[in-house]
C-alpha cells in the first residue's frame, strides 16, 4: 500500500485551527479548508511511485480491479476529504448524470474555456457526496416545508418580505419553493440589501432558531442567498452522525470539521452565499424544489467490526472502523481501491503506522490489515 501526501486548500471559508488540530502541526494563520485524498488532477495525492493519479494511468486494472474499471472506466471513482468550514460555504446544488452530461456538452460545444469564471460544468459528472461530522457540524439542507419557511420570514417581520410569505402558502408546494427562489435570485440588488439587513437585524434579535441564518448576514450582508437560506433545513451533526447530498438537493455547510467524499466531480451550481457567478437559469433548471428530510445519517454495525454509511451510489463507499485497545487485526483486503485515512489514535495499515489525518491508498486485491488503537476511515467503490 501507498502511504499519500495530500494537498491542503486554502479556500477563504477554512478554518485556521480545525486541520492542524487534527494534523497536529502548527496553524499558520492561514484558512485550510480541505485536505484532498485521491487522483483528482487539480490535487492528486502523492505516493513514492508518484502522483496517484499517474500512478493509476499507468495500469488502471492493476490499481483500480477489473470491475471498478469496467463500472466507472480507468478513473478513481471518488475524492476524499478532510473538511473544515470556518465561515459558511456557497448555497448550492449539483447535477445528475444526465444533467452534468448535457452542461458539459453544450459549455464545450459553446467554447467557453473551462477556468472561466461563469463556466457551470467543468466535467461530465455528476457528484453526489456525504460528509461525516469529526466535531459538532452545521449545516442546511434541503428546502423545508414551504409552511414553516413562510412561518420564518413572517417572524421578522419584515414587510418586504410578505410577498415571499404568502407566495409559501401557495399550491403545489414545488411551483411555490421555485417562485420564491426565483424571485429572490432576479430581484433589485439594492432592493434586496436593504431587505436582508432589515431581516438580518430582526434574525439576530429574535435568536434561536433564527441565530443561524442572521450569523450568515455577517459573512455575506445584502446576499439574497440569506433569504434563500432559510427556506433550507437547519441541521446539526454530532461526531459520528452524517448527510447525504443527492443531484439537486440545495444544501450549504457552516461550521466544523468532517471526513466528505464524494464522485470525483467539480460541477457546482451556486444559488448564493458568495461572490462567484450565480446562473439563475441554469440553476432553477438544476435544483429540486421539493420539501425534503435532511435525512441524517448514523452508520449500521457489521459483525467485523466496521460501520457502515449507507448511500444509494456506487462511486463510493464510506465506513469507519472505531479500534478498542486490545482488539484483533481486521482483514480489509477488497477487490476494489481503497483509502484508509485516520482520525484520532495511531491505527496499523498494515505495516504502516497512521497519525491523525494520515492516509494511504490500497490498490484493488492488495493485502490490507488494520491493527491497533483508534478511528480509520475507509473509502472503497461498490462494482
Amino acid at each position: 500500500m501507498d502511504r499519500l501526501v495530500n494537498t491542503v486548500r486554502p479556500y477563504a471559508w477554512g478554518s485556521t485551527t480545525a486541520i492542524p488540530e487534527l494534523l497536529g502541526t502548527t496553524p499558520t494563520g492561514e484558512p485550510q479548508a480541505e485536505m484532498w485524498m485521491g487522483a483528482h488532477p487539480g490535487a492528486p495525492s502523492v505516493t513514492e511511485r508518484g502522483p496517484l493519479n499517474e500512478v493509476i494511468d499507468a495500469d488502471p486494472v492493476r490499481e483500480l480491479g477489473a470491475a471498478a474499471v469496467e463500472k466507472f472506466g480507468p478513473h478513481l471513482p471518488f475524492l476524499l476529504k478532510l473538511l473544515a468550514a470556518g465561515a459558511p460555504l456557497s448555497l448550492q446544488v449539483h447535477p445528475d448524470l444526465t444533467q452534468a452530461k448535457e452542461g458539459f456538452a453544450a459549455e464545450e460545444a459553446a467554447g467557453v474555456p473551462l477556468d472561466a469564471p461563469h463556466r457551470n460544468y467543468k466535467d461530465a459528472n455528476h457528484k453526489p457526496e456525504l460528509v461525516c461530522a469529526l466535531t459538532p457540524f452545521e449545516g442546511l439542507c434541503g428546502f423545508r416545508d414551504p409552511i414553516e419557511a413562510a412561518d420564518a420570514l413572517d417572524a421578522l417581520g419584515v414587510d418586504s418580505l410578505k410577498p415571499y410569505v404568502d407566495l409559501l402558502h401557495a399550491h403545489p408546494e414545488e411551483a411555490a419553493l421555485r417562485e420564491v427562489l426565483t424571485a429572490l435570485l432576479t430581484a433589485d440588488h439594492e432592493e434586496m440589501a436593504h431587505t436582508v439587513a432589515e431581516a438580518t437585524a430582526a434574525a439576530t434579535r429574535l435568536g434561536g432558531a433564527h441565530a443561524p441564518y442572521a450569523a450568515l448576514a455577517h459573512h455575506y450582508p445584502s446576499d439574497p442567498g440569506v433569504i434563500a437560506a432559510m427556506l433550507l433545513n437547519h441541521v446539526r451533526l454530532q461526531p459520528g452522525e452524517a448527510l447525504f447530498l443527492g443531484a439537486g438537493v440545495p444544501h450549504a455547510y457552516l461550521d466544523g470539521l468532517g471526513v466528505e467524499i464524494m464522485a470525483n466531480s467539480d460541477n457546482v451550481l451556486r444559488c448564493g452565499l458568495t461572490p462567484k457567478h450565480v446562473d439563475v437559469p441554469e440553476l432553477l433548471r438544476i435544483v429540486r424544489f421539493e420539501p425534503t428530510d435532511p435525512g441524517v445519517l448514523r452508520p449500521e454495525a457489521s459483525p467485523s467490526g466496521e460501520e457502515v454509511y449507507d448511500t444509494p451510489i456506487d462511486e463510493f463507499r464510506l465506513s469507519r472502523f472505531v479500534r478498542a485497545p486490545g482488539a484483533a487485526p481486521t482483514d480489509v483486503t477488497a477487490p476494489t481501491p481503497q483509502i484508509l485515512l485516520a482520525v484520532a489514535g495511531r491505527p496499523k495499515a498494515g505495516e504502516v503506522t497512521l497519525a491523525p489525518g494520515q492516509s494511504v491508498f490500497v490498490p484493488a486485491g492488495e493485502k490490507a490489515e488494520l491493527s491497533g488503537t483508534g478511528t480509520v476511515f475507509r473509502a472503497t467503490v461498490v462494482a
